[in-house]
């Protein structure tokens, strides 16, 4: 029994059982790194109080939008190159030193950036410390492409959950007897400075030796690798983008209670991301051998999206009160009406997903990029001329127009540049039964004796509740 287990989830023995055990330990990681991020995230801003940690967020969105100049997309092309060629693999050595370079720039841009974005030093010396731990971090996915490649995502799953168990204890400690936003900053740091010699060791000598080495055409791949470098689930570059212009306008303590709130409604991205990334390959291969199927899968992934948005933003929007209550007590009160309004960008990118999937897909990626550039352009102007009427709550409400008129042209995009046809008469049956199934939600979990719950219970109620009508309004029609 323990050798097939063995088999099962640490061997690739065919097809079907490496998809599920990649695939397996993919969710676990993620699930996993999640819920110790979020717990993390989440004691800090207890313990740290709406300005400090609304420092530290300001410094954290910064440099987490500033990384993307370190990868350009290299890693997702170097996944492709050396799972279709094994031979492929004798230029890590040069992606890695190609990794090294962009890391190297990126850096200084993060530096030089720092004297413009803020005048505030603590701050500045914030986004110092954390550009080192950002890079640190964007530099394990060279190593993850390796993985990916080989199909041994276990090793990725093992290496990502030590990292972050690595991480909270680090941070908890450092947090609970020397609070503060800039120890918190080192603590981050530290703890990845702890984690990168395991990695190179681990690399070494379980899997290739690592060097450094230069090939004049290696600059070829970012040719094709810089579209994708915004990938195409870009609520968290929207979010983080606010984050950076509420800091800028030194709205601090704002930017605090914006980040408690857009921290939870990125975590109900998790499920769609997950189902993003298992339709990808499939999609892919799809896309190449039979349009009838890419149209079938792509129906369902929309199906299935749908399924997800409309129960995920009604319930965000009535348990807002609870869910801010009881992560971060009665002194996070503005964050309630952010999560509210967060919930709306949640849905209308969830709703945006596939559209920017198929565009990917049909090596439309560009015009992907484009749209995700123009909408973070478009984004920051009325952010700009919100903030200062209306805080943080005026950001969020750029954000939104934004978000929902970049969709409206992604749809329009992908309906003349893909093979896809955009609306099917079944996407309707999925918003009519997802509709009224969320509305009976809505009901179920607005009574006293539920909604008096604790958060927990109430969630549980609500899911259950929405799934058990669906299927059965699912099953009526079918019938």
């Amino acid at each position: 029994m323990n050798i097939n287990i063995r088999k099962v989830f640490l061997e690739n023995i065919g097809v079907r059982q490496t998809i599920f055990k990649n695939t397996f330990w993919l969710v676990f990681a993620e699930i996993t790194s999640r819920i110790l991020g979020l717990a993390l995230i989440i004691y800090v801003a207890r313990v740290l109080g709406a300005v400090e940690y609304g420092k530290f967020m300001f410094a954290f969105s910064f440099v987490s939008v500033i990384v993307l100049f370190s990868d350009l997309g290299v890693i997702d092309v170097a996944t492709r190159e050396f799972s279709r060629n094994k031979e492929k693999e004798k230029e890590f050595s040069s992606l890695l030193t190609l990794n090294i370079i962009l890391s190297v720039g990126t850096l200084l841009l993060m530096l030089l950036g720092s004297f413009f974005i803020t005048s505030d030093l603590v701050i500045q010396k914030m986004i110092w410390i954390l550009s080192f731990f950002i890079l640190i971090s964007s530099f394990f996915g060279i190593f993850y492409a390796f993985l990916r490649s080989r199909q041994k995502m276990e090793y990725e799953a093992g290496i990502k959950i030590a990292q972050n168990i690595i991480m909270a204890g680090v941070v908890f400690f450092i947090i609970f007897y020397f609070p503060s936003a800039i120890n918190l900053s080192y603590g981050y740091l530290l703890s990845n400075v702890v984690s990168l010699p395991f990695l190179l060791l681990l690399f070494h000598f379980y899997f290739i030796h690592l060097k450094l080495s230069w090939n004049k055409n290696i600059f070829s791949i970012l040719k094709i690798s810089w579209p994708l470098s915004l990938g195409f689930t870009t609520s968290w570059i929207y979010m983080s983008i606010s984050s950076i212009l509420l800091g800028y306008f030194g709205l601090i303590a704002e930017n605090g209670w914006y980040s408690a709130a857009s921290k939870i409604a990125l975590a109900t991205v998790v499920p769609a991301d997950l189902i993003i990334r298992s339709f990808y390959p499939a999609l892919s291969n799809f896309f190449l051998h039979s349009k009838e199927k890419l149209q079938r899968s792509w129906d369902h992934l929309m199906e299935l999206m749908i399924f997800l948005t409309i129960p995920t933003v009604t319930g965000g929007i009535v348990l807002a009160p609870k869910i801010i209550h009881f992560f971060y007590g009665s002194n996070f009160n503005p964050s309630i009406l952010a999560f509210q309004l967060l919930m709306y960008l949640i849905g209308i990118s969830l709703l945006g997903y596939p559209f920017s999937l198929i565009l990917v897909i049909s090596d439309e990626q560009k015009k992907n990029f484009f749209l995700i550039i123009a909408g973070v352009i478009m984004s920051s102007i009325l952010g700009v001329i919100l903030i200062p009427m209306y805080g943080f709550y005026g950001m969020i409400t750029a954000t939104i127009i934004s978000s929902l008129i970049i969709l409206f042209l992604t749809i329009i995009v992908a309906k003349y540049f893909t093979p896809i046809s955009i609306f099917n008469a079944k996407f309707i049956k999925t918003i009519i039964m997802a509709g009224f199934s969320s509305f009976v939600m809505f009901f179920i979990i607005n009574l006293p004796i539920v909604n008096n719950l604790n958060i927990f219970y109430s969630v549980l109620i609500g899911i259950l509740t929405y799934f058990m009508l669906f299927f059965l309004l699912h099953k009526i029609y079918k019938k």
